[in-house]
């Protein structure tokens, strides 16, 4: 077994020995690599390879709920109750806390271990090199000594010595700061070397650029250079819009609660009411208006939120996150897998004049980055597998053992191209191209039209076609860029990628969410628009990579919303088309799960990737679709938007009936004699009030709330409160006249006949605001909601008849009294549908579905502590933003 201390050493120590020095060292043979039985031995030594895991703790979720300035108001208030002999008062108020605090932790909790389950799905793989046998594993099993193979678009999962190279490009600037790719060598490096100077190293957490290359693992999680750095920074998470939308909010409530606390305490003493019961009485007032389990209502939102959307097979980073999918009113989507079946399959050959089908497919199997004759090799090409496993091929695919393929210049998306050099049975040697038509036919020679009109006719046909060229060589060594020109077409080869049976379905019902669909892709243009128009898509206009680069920003704002196509573009070119329509408002989602895609993702307001897309995809996107497929994508999106509709209920309805209640109190305290509520039962009541309001998540949101994108509007909510707040004033002063003339109510019967009314109509007001129709006859709620919220109002008028009465300062309300509650019930809740009509008919008082008041929106974070199962998401890479289109795009 290997010593512990033996691959501790860092990876610049390893940097300045020779890879089979560095071999030797570790234990591992290069044409094997490591035994199942060793792996594990180290497993249990150096850990899992990761730098930070996403856990639910305990101590950190119940210091979020003690950490409130309200919590402090509420304790010292306690506090001062109890030391002027208010004992009762201080310990209702002590349980209150409790209780609250007990809600908002037990919420917060499961929507933490929601988080943390979610985050056990997403994973990161790596192909590694056990018992002389390759396969795909996740990067947290990897260990110092194993062999691993890095390819276009991988992030490094651990810090590597690299073995043998092909043309190997690595991003560094995660760790660096160099935006330029590093070309990477198998030399040692001599002296004292810093990060940018490790040449024949592959560092945790960059991005393979270009090339690809086998090398040996040096050091795993927080050995390694990025974990070093990663461990030593903070990992505190940037909020979402969403989140600074609930803070917003929270605001504006302050603004109110101060204006009211501080007036009712000045009158309260010239008054001259006791100076106590005036600041408690005023602090209750501060905390009534403000609802209290706002931040429970949303974790249970979004707990539940998580756990049905994982059910839709949609996995999302972080749980605020699902608001901004239910935002986004654009989609920009690549094609094959999405639109098309994603089965490649390969259909025939097609070789120009003078060659043969065969001479077409035997070059186009030799042209391949995977050794050929593996048809099923780890990491191979979805065309070279296509081609490898048709059974179309099996006869040339025998007649290969005589070939030797000498070097690989690997595919990359400027080139677009892949060329090997090749010698054949006679020992001749060739130069081999295979790619995109396009760019293969610039390089080669005399290609007669008959060949151009045979392209245009499969592309017409929205088949994919991949062109292979050759040209004989005398140098037997790996191919370099240069060298691919004067080359001789042999000929086609043709795929087919139908269109999903159930992509014009799925488009549809994107439609009718009101969401826009784009195509991107880098496949030819006459395909995609052919595919587009098979599935209802207009593809009359598309613009190709060409096209964009002619058009500067201002021209591209406007020919980028006219077309629905666009094809042949580079991964620039896809970052550029989501910058130009974020310019324009509204939510931009960009769905790709290649390395190309990644500038897109990041700059998207939400970037949507696939469990099967590669690490750099996955890393840079916000939500992880486990299916390929854009009935998902909606199944997501409808979900997005019902939690932010019931969240927007609560928010509704709290603003609007505690700014009411709390207004009620201060307007009476200033005729009463006595205070009109004590403050322990201001507490209560809302305590009650927003326990009841726990069951909101489970609620049923109308059709009409889900056609559209919705997200936060602070202008509306305030109309709405100043509207339907005064509403709930009006009977509450109507509950003061009844309790003191008919009633002829002393100060505990009082409250106890206000405590009761308040908690329910401010309770059961929930039914006409959940809906924009008719309650119960056109949109139904749900059966918790409608138990938890007559629950309350149960709890509430019975309250007073109970033992607990006397301790509450409640007395027995008379039976009269509920016979008055249940007609001004009824007529406040037929005031407030009358309200709401007026409300939603008036001229600029429609629902928050419009551009919002918060300024610049989705500006996040990436998670700080990803899932253990991506330790390439970690803090470091972590550090970028989504930065708002106005004010500059940041680089990813």
């Amino acid at each position: 077994m290997l010593a512990p201390s033996s691959a501790t050493a860092s990876i610049r120590a390893a940097a300045g020995r020779s890879a089979p020095a560095v071999l030797q060292s570790l234990g591992v043979d290069a044409a094997t690599g490591l035994a199942h039985d060793e792996v594990e031995c180290r497993r249990v030594t150096f850990g899992p390879n990761a730098i930070a895991t996403h856990h639910a703790r305990v101590l950190t979720v119940l210091w979020h709920q003690l950490n409130s300035p309200l919590l402090g108001l509420l304790l010292v208030a306690a506090t001062a109750s109890y030391f002027v002999g208010e004992k009762s008062d201080a310990v209702i108020i002590g349980l209150i806390v409790v209780v609250s605090v007990g809600l908002g932790f037990v919420n917060e909790y499961r929507a933490e271990k929601a988080a943390a389950s979610l985050h056990s799905q997403v994973s990161h793989e790596a192909v590694v090199l056990r018992d002389g046998v390759s396969g795909r594993v996740d990067v947290t099993s990897l260990v110092p000594g194993d062999v691993v193979e890095l390819t276009l678009g991988e992030i490094v999962p651990a810090d590597i010595r690299l073995l043998s190279v092909v043309r190997l490009e690595c991003d560094e600037s995660v760790l660096t700061g160099e935006s330029q790719p590093v070309e990477k060598t198998t030399d040692a490096v001599e002296g004292t070397a810093t990060l940018a100077d490790l040449d024949g190293c592959a560092l945790m957490g960059t991005v393979v650029h270009a090339g690809s290359a086998r090398g040996v693992v040096v050091a795993t999680g927080s050995r390694t250079e990025f974990g070093a750095i990663a461990t030593g920074l903070s990992t505190h998470q940037l909020d979402t819009e969403f989140q600074l939308g609930l803070r917003r909010f929270s605001m504006l409530l302050v603004k109110v609660a101060g204006a009211l606390t501080g007036s009712v305490f000045v009158v309260n003493v010239l008054l001259h009411k006791p100076f106590l019961d005036a600041l408690l009485f005023s602090l209750a007032i501060a905390v009534g208006i403000t609802p209290q389990l706002l931040p429970a209502v949303v974790s249970t939102s979004l707990a539940a939120g998580s756990r049905q959307m994982s059910r839709r097979k949609v996995l999302v980073k972080r749980l605020v996150c699902i608001e901004d999918l239910g935002d986004i009113d654009l989609l920009f989507t690549d094609k094959t897998g999405t639109l098309t079946a994603g089965r490649i399959d390969y259909a025939r050959a097609v070789p120009v004049e003078g060659q043969r089908s065969d001479d077409v497919l035997r070059w186009g199997l030799l042209c391949t980055e995977n050794v050929p004759g593996a048809a099923a090799a780890v990491g191979t090409n979805p065309l070279d597998q296509a081609l490898w496993e048709s059974p179309a091929t099996a006869a040339v695919r025998e007649a290969l053992t005589g070939h030797a393929v000498l070097g690989v210049l690997p595919f990359d998306h400027e080139r677009r191209m892949l060329s090997v050099t090749v010698r054949d049975g006679d020992g001749a040697v060739h130069l081999v191209t295979k790619g995109a038509p396009e760019t293969v036919l610039e390089r080669c020679t005399d290609v007669a039209p008959e060949t151009r009109a045979a392209l245009d006719a499969e592309f017409a046909a929205g088949n994919r076609v991949v062109a292979v060229a050759s040209r004989p060589v005398s140098a037997s060594r790996a191919p370099e860029p240069a060298d691919e020109h004067d080359l001789q077409l042999l000929g086609l080869l043709v795929f087919l990628d139908p269109p999903k049976p159930d992509a014009a379905v799925a488009l549809g019902r994107l439609a009718r969410l009101g969401i826009r669909v784009k195509v991107v892709t880098g496949d030819n243009a006459v395909v995609a628009a052919k595919v587009c128009s098979d599935l209802g898509l207009p593809g009359d206009a598309v613009l190709t990579g060409v096209d964009l680069d002619a058009l500067d920003d201002e021209h591209l704002i406007d020919a980028v919303t006219a077309t629905t196509v666009f094809a042949r573009v580079s991964p620039e070119h896809k970052a550029r088309l989501v910058r130009a329509h974020r310019h324009g408002g509204g939510g931009v989602a960009f769905l790709g799960d290649g390395v190309n895609d990644a500038l897109a993702l990041h700059a998207a307001d939400v970037g949507i990737s696939v469990d099967s897309g590669t690490d750099v995809a996955k890393d840079a996107a916000d939500v992880i679709l486990l299916e390929k497929s854009l009935d998902v994508l909606a199944d997501g999106v409808v979900e997005g938007r019902r939690i932010f509709a019931n969240t927007l209920k609560y928010v509704l309805m709290g603003t609007s009936s505690n700014f009411g209640n709390m207004a009620s109190a201060a307007g009476a305290s200033l005729f009463l004699p006595f205070l009109p509520m004590l403050p322990s039962q201001i507490l209560l009541g809302n305590l009650l009030y927003d326990t009841g309001q726990l069951a909101i998540p489970t609620d049923n949101v109308d059709a009409d709330q889900l056609r559209r994108p919705s997200h936060w509007d602070i202008a509306f909510i305030r109309r709405f409160m100043l509207l339907f707040g005064p509403l709930s004033s009006l009977f509450d002063f109507l509950t003061f006249g009844v309790m003191l003339w008919a009633f002829h109510a002393g100060p505990d019967l009082f409250r106890s006949g206000w405590f009761v009314e308040s908690l329910a109509t401010q309770t059961l007001v929930i039914f006409a605001i959940r809906t924009r129709t008719v309650p119960f006859f056109r949109s139904h709620p749900s059966l918790p909601l409608t138990l938890a919220a007559l629950g309350v109002v149960l709890v509430g008028a019975v309250l007073p008849a109970t033992p607990l009465a006397a301790a509450l300062g409640f007395a027995p309300l008379p039976g009269g009294f509920f016979a008055a509650l249940g007609v001004m019930v009824v007529a406040y809740l037929v005031l407030v549908e009358v309200g709401k009509r007026w409300f939603y008919r008036a001229a600029g008082a429609q629902p928050p579905v419009g551009p919002t008041d918060l300024g610049q929106r989705f500006v996040r974070r990436r998670a700080a502590r990803f899932s253990i199962a991506a330790p390439a998401a970690l803090p470091l890479r972590a550090s970028s933003t989504k930065a708002p289109v106005a004010g500059g795009e940041h680089s990813p």
